[in-house]
């Protein structure tokens, strides 16, 4: 798994998920796509990984830093980046879900799955942005770390300022590097390694509407 990926389990969060379902989101836990018995279950439990996952890039996205020490070190692009990604982690949490019933013919089970898919393409939407917040962060944080080896506890002189315009130039190239499409291959290859079940997963596609109907 890449290491752009953080070790996704189940942490909590400030944000009670349990809005989305009439049940209890812990009885959502089963992964053991082989003793089930039906699709159903295995969009239930598609579901609460995704969630689990997004649980856990919250918690590293309001974990990061977002203001510096030193007020003169304000607009420097690195914390702009930061305080950005705070921002827009906080939006991601906290807009507002798709709270139309979806009406599906055939029985029950028909509805459920209809239901399901409805609350997986919210949840993986979410999860797709939250990765890509994760990552422009973990950018930001190395641009952190580099000026603080250039600088060695000083403030910027003439002298460093050739080093810091590369270490500026460096972060903007990896911001940009940090696309929709590069997100979703990576966390495709991360569920694929630990063997999850995808077979119905949205397209990227189907995620950028989504996000493109919760912009600010």
């Amino acid at each position: 798994m890449s290491a752009h990926i953080p070790n996704f389990g189940t942490l909590l969060s400030s944000h009670d998920t349990s809005f989305y379902y009439q049940d209890n989101p812990a009885s959502f836990a089963c992964t053991d796509y082989s003793i089930m018995d039906g699709l159903n279950e295995c969009r239930t439990a598609r579901v609460a990984e995704i969630l689990s996952d997004f649980r856990t890039l919250q918690y590293y996205i309001t974990s990061a830093p977002s203001d510096p020490e030193n007020a003169e070190d304000y607009y420097t692009e690195g914390w702009n980046a930061l305080r950005q990604c705070a921002f827009d982690g906080h939006h991601i949490l906290e807009c507002a879900a798709d709270t139309r019933v979806p009406v599906a013919e055939g029985g029950e089970e028909e509805q459920t799955k209809a239901e399901l898919k409805q609350v997986l393409l919210d949840a993986f939407s979410r999860r797709h942005e939250g990765q890509k917040i994760y990552m422009r962060q973990c950018a930001a944080q190395r641009w952190l770390e580099y000026r603080d080896l250039i600088l060695q506890g000083q403030r910027p002189q003439q002298a460093s300022q050739q080093q810091l315009h590369a270490c500026d130039r460096q972060l903007r190239a990896e911001l940009a590097s940090i696309t929709d499409e590069s997100v979703y291959a990576e966390l495709a290859a991360s569920d694929q390694v630990l063997g999850r079940w995808t077979v119905e997963d949205p397209s990227l596609r189907s995620v950028l509407r989504w996000l493109r109907q919760r912009r600010r």
